[in-house]
């Protein structure tokens, strides 16, 4: 459950250091911004196709 949470606190904080990017003109922020979210969104994924195998383990 805390890897979940990581994983979207992670694209959170890309989503706020974009935004931050974005109001200050800053293209370094957008870009780190838009890095921290797909690295986030990636894991969720991850973490996602881990609950899927082992609900189909589980089941066996």
């Amino acid at each position: 459950m805390n890897d979940k949470l990581e994983n979207k606190g992670e694209e959170l904080k890309g989503r706020a250091k974009e935004a931050v990017g974005d109001a200050t003109g800053n293209e370094q922020w957008q870009a780190e911004g838009k890095a921290d979210q797909a690295k986030g969104s990636l894991k969720q994924a991850g973490e996602k196709i881990k609950d899927a195998v082992k609900g189909v383990t589980d089941k066996d």
